[in-house]
């Protein structure tokens, strides 16, 4: 469990380390949140901060992740800024994209297993055998709390929304934007019809595992809702709803054909939400839409098969 406080102080932790990231109005009474520009190109790098600032003097194994790409770019990026080793575990599946990126930064990676789950438990192992701090991609109090980081600034850059959609995976970005804009905004999760960990959690009234597939099962591809998110979302009672891969698709090529704004599958799942119609604003609404990474191959976002086709949109949206 996580409250505003420990997103305050995850705030101050990290100030002078991660960007302020834009926000711009795409339409009366919608703001974009433009997370994708954040270091390592998501939301990510803000809780790999948190965690590592927060665990004061570390071991000379330096940090571990488990991540199918985003997660660790953070916890590798953050491990460099602090001169220390960097071990990123992830699926054989991880994105070449982004594989290249974590060596680049210097981390060690291994490919392990064909899913998440594999990833984590090899991370988890090394963590307890050479003593490094492991860095949960969703699930760690100081994780969620670095991520909140981000509505916390929305608050204010956005003139106090009324709703903030964000994708969900294992929801550490719910869990800490929810917590944060606490008794001042509702957080509304958006998450593939293929991948629904919180919808099934909700559900069930409690984490349940799910199958997972799809567009964006690289970056919100966890099987199960992290045991903080579905305590912040029940506790704020945040809402829930799901879209097709189709509305996916088609809301990363209006992001980049509208507003030249270029997303990954996972990073357009919030605004594919509110373009589709599968949240749809009462009057007068105030909504922002947190684009929460970029991590993608741009060779995709122009292809004929993602053209936009007739469907609901944003009533006289800017450019």
């Amino acid at each position: 469990m996580i409250s505003t406080a420990d997103v305050e102080r995850a705030a101050a932790r990290i100030e002078g380390r991660i960007r302020r990231t834009p926000v711009f109005a795409a339409d009366d009474g919608v703001w974009f949140k433009l997370e994708q520009v954040q270091h390592t190109g998501s939301f990510k790098a803000r809780g790999a901060f948190n965690r590592i600032l927060a665990a004061g003097e570390l071991s000379a194994a330096g940090v571990v992740a488990a991540s199918g790409g985003n997660a660790g770019l953070a916890v590798a990026y953050a491990a460099r800024e602090f001169g220390l080793p960097a071990r990123v575990y992830v699926p054989a599946t991880a994105p070449a994209v982004k594989v290249a990126k974590l060596r680049q930064l210097g981390a060690a990676v291994d490919l392990v297993g064909e899913k998440y789950a594999d990833a984590y438990d090899a991370a988890v192992k090394h963590a307890a055998d050479a003593g490094a701090l492991f860095c949960h991609a969703y699930d760690q109090p100081d994780i969620c709390a670095g991520q909140g980081t981000l509505g916390l600034e929305l608050l204010d850059q956005a003139d106090e929304p009324d709703t903030i959609l964000v994708a969900v995976g294992g929801g550490g970005l719910l869990a800490g934007v929810a917590a944060a804009t606490e008794g001042r905004a509702r957080v509304v999760g958006v998450e593939p019809r293929t991948i629904p960990t919180l919808n099934a959690a909700l559900a069930a009234g409690a984490p349940v595992s799910v199958e997972v597939s799809g567009v964006a099962t690289d970056s919100l591809g966890a099987t199960r809702l992290g045991d903080i998110a579905f305590a912040v979302a029940t506790r704020t009672n945040a809402g829930s709803v799901l879209v097709d891969d189709a509305a996916i698709v088609r809301a990363r090529a209006i992001l980049w054909d509208r507003y030249r704004l270029a997303v990954e599958p996972g990073g357009a799942t919030a605004f594919a939400a509110l373009l589709s119609g599968a949240y749809r604003p009462a009057p007068g609404e105030r909504v922002a839409v947190v684009l929460c990474g970029a991590n993608t191959d741009p060779a995709t976002l122009t292809s004929p098969t993602t053209a936009p086709p007739a469907g609901p949109t944003l009533r006289g949206t800017r450019r």
